[in-house]
């Protein structure tokens, strides 16, 4: 057996059954808390994205996985590591060489940079998504006893993700305060 000091921590990717990669993080999560094997994996990620669609007239953000049946470990594989990965429930194996042999190949920094990247951009995009109203703006109420009614964007609160509207209620201005899940572009 090879000297921990010589191994090099890296990602690797496990296989796991699709559908199923969020129960093997909470599972891998759990034994790098309460075991030993949190000496030698630091970290398991599924990178998702963000994704914004409308349910019901609701504006709803949902995660989905960016790579389904794939899960990623920052670990050092040494000891019996590789066979806890393996032997994780609904992991099927590493992702690794065709040869019968061939070990669990690290992902380059490359890659890690780039899909560490991609998780942290769809967070930015989720955001500002849905606080990228402005004053001024012509919006649609799509919910609520308003709903139908057009109207002009006074004020815009991002932190509480609120609108003030103005709408024409029998040709009067009146002043609304909307979530902005009530309101769509015009």
């Amino acid at each position: 057996m090879s000297n921990p000091a010589e191994i090099k921590r890296a990602w690797y990717v496990l296989r796991a059954i699709s559908g199923k990669e969020a129960k093997v993080k909470e599972v891998l999560d759990a034994a790098i808390k309460n075991t030993d094997l949190g000496k030698y994996v630091f970290q398991v990620l599924i990178p998702t994205e963000k994704v914004l669609s409308v349910r019901n007239g609701k504006k709803v953000v949902k995660e989905k996985n960016l790579y389904s049946g794939y899960v990623f470990v920052e670990c050092m594989l040494y000891g019996d590591v590789m066979h806890e990965l393996r032997n994780t429930t609904n992991v099927i194996d590493f992702l690794r060489g065709k040869d019968k042999e061939a070990k669990p190949e690290a992902l380059r920094q490359s890659e890690v940079d780039r899909m560490l990247g991609i998780a942290d951009q769809s967070l930015d995009i989720a955001e500002n998504a849905v606080n990228d109203y402005m004053v001024g703006e012509v919006v649609k109420v799509i919910s609520g006893p308003f709903t139908d009614f057009t109207g002009r964007i006074e004020e815009v609160n991002a932190e509480r993700m609120k609108l003030k509207v103005m709408v024409k209620v029998f040709g009067r201005d009146t002043a609304l305060e909307l979530e902005n899940s009530q309101v769509e572009r015009s």
